[in-house]
């Protein structure tokens, strides 16, 4: 099912929010005060995650990694994709064709910078992830392209994996 229903920016979605790209309610679980994200996070991560803000291409950790691991939110350590849904896309930041499991993300939409665009957020603690977009052609089973900062994720590896925890499946 696409999260784009009808259109590009059909709000049938679970977790679509109609919203200015400048932030909406937030509806996740963990609450910090912008004081703590603060403290917690590098200036360059609470710049991308707080203020969805965007690193610059091909020079994330990631965005060439063909790792296998499940990809974690980097402020909460949600578990947000998986190394199965990862492809090459070529545009310099890590591409997933589907998070790991419906409600990990939620979708806004983002009217900034001139551009109608679909925003990706961690549903636990709302930190801004990338963007998704659809119809670009990529042999993916969805069509979609979740374009994702580096600095928004962390890869927990197979070999490190937490017993209990979803790991990609072979």
């Amino acid at each position: 099912m696409s999260i784009f229903g009808n259109g590009i920016f059909g709000n049938k979605a679970t977790g679509m929010v109609a919203g200015d790209g400048q932030g909406s309610a937030h509806t996740g679980t963990v609450e910090k005060s912008d004081a703590q994200w603060r403290e917690e996070l590098t200036p360059e991560e609470y710049h991308v995650l707080r203020q969805a803000g965007t690193e610059r291409p091909y020079t994330g950790e990631y965005w060439d990694t063909h790792t296998a691991g499940v990809y974690q939110c980097r402020a909460c350590g949600t578990e947000l994709f998986t190394s199965n849904e990862k492809f090459d896309s070529h545009c310099g930041w890590p591409s997933f064709w589907a998070p790991l499991a419906e409600g990990k993300v939620r979708y806004i939409h983002d009217r900034t910078l001139g551009m109608d665009r679909i925003e990706v957020r961690c549903a636990s603690c709302d930190s801004h992830l990338g963007h998704v977009f659809e119809g670009e052609g990529y042999g993916t089973p969805t069509d979609q392209r979740y374009c994702i900062n580096s600095v928004s994720l962390r890869l927990v590896t197979s070999e490190n994996a937490t017993p209990g925890k979803a790991e990609p499946q072979p």
